[in-house]
């Protein structure tokens, strides 16, 4: 990637003369199956560029309460796009229909438009959303008239686990979000993918946003790489994730979420009294091991290209040192 990225021809993307951007958003469109792509700095950037194209100031926009753009995106709708959310139950990013008929707005003078629907697959608790539910999902907003946005972050790894091609997940959204870096492993960015006529109003709206960048193949050439390359390695990832949850579920006191092991994400509850989770992450860090603190009493590690098996037994040996101490 540092290669690509030093060797890149480079113009300026605000007036679309980049050529490798040019390059990267056409492959990025054909593997989801879209008519254009755009080339973001951030996931979170590129979901609110979606949600700024689809909607109007007032609207509502149907998201299930678990997913990344209710729970990690700051409230950004509300500041840039001007719209309120209406949360969904769900289970994993799965929802039904019949709870979809129940928080969509019809038409009143009391009422807000329900302007969008927005889905995530891979969804970031390591579970894929089965292409039935997404399908279902897509069927009610075609019927009713509203687009359907999918943060497909992980549209890769989801794919990987559902063996299907990007595409066949994306069809059922009307664009896409879905990431270089993460476990396609390039430094910076992120696409927005959907039709031209989306994606031709979702480019003036990313100016607004802060997003028009000048020389940045330099990103994109890393990029290229991501794609051509990184899909095929990911099978490899969610093996290593498997590896880690079985040898971790070994450690008493540690409790492995094995229904949450669908990609490359492992998640674990520690339950021992006098356990610090401040003393546990900074054990960790001394040994070379990055990891947040918990989240909902959660812990979260996650494998890609860079993570070796010698470095997962690592991991692991810490942390059944670490748990050994705890004991006392």
């Amino acid at each position: 990637m540092l290669e690509a990225m030093v060797s890149a021809r480079v113009g300026d993307d605000v007036y679309e003369d980049d050529p490798t951007v040019k390059e990267l958003e056409a492959l990025g469109a054909e593997m989801v199956g879209k008519e254009a792509s755009l080339f973001v700095p951030s996931g979170t950037f590129g979901n609110q560029l979606a949600i700024l194209t689809h909607t109007q100031r007032g609207d509502e926009v149907i998201v299930p309460e678990s997913n990344h753009i209710v729970e990690h995106e700051v409230g950004a709708m509300a500041v840039i796009s001007g719209v309120q959310l209406r949360t969904l139950r769900d289970d994993r990013g799965r929802v039904s229909v019949e709870d979809l008929e129940r928080v969509y707005r019809e038409e009143d003078i009391h009422h807000p438009r329900t302007g969008l629907i927005c889905m995530e697959n891979a969804h970031s608790s390591g579970s894929v959303v089965p292409l039935e539910n997404l399908e279902e999902v897509h069927r009610f907003a075609r019927a009713k008239g509203v687009p359907v946005h999918l943060d497909g972050a992980r549209i890769f790894n989801a794919a990987c686990h559902l063996k299907v091609s990007a595409s066949q997940i994306a069809q059922y959204a009307d664009s896409v979000m879905f990431c270089l870096s993460k476990g396609l492993c390039a430094p910076v960015g992120s696409l927005l993918a959907g039709s031209k006529e989306f994606i031709k109003k979702a480019r003036k709206m990313r100016k607004l946003m802060g997003g028009g960048m000048r020389q940045v193949g330099y990103l994109a050439a890393a990029g290229m790489v991501a794609l051509k390359v990184m899909p095929q390695k990911l099978e490899e990832d969610h093996r290593k994730a498997q590896l880690l949850a079985r040898k971790l579920s070994r450690i008493e006191g540690i409790e492995v979420f094995f229904d949450r092991l669908d990609i490359n994400m492992v998640f674990f509850r520690v339950s021992r009294s006098g356990f610090s989770d401040a003393d546990f992450v900074q054990f960790l860090l001394q040994r070379g091991i990055k990891i947040n603190p918990p989240m909902k009493g959660e812990y979260r590690l996650v494998t890609h290209y860079w993570i070796s098996y010698p470095a997962i037994e690592h991991t692991v040996s810490s942390i059944a040192e670490f748990m050994e101490k705890a004991r006392g």
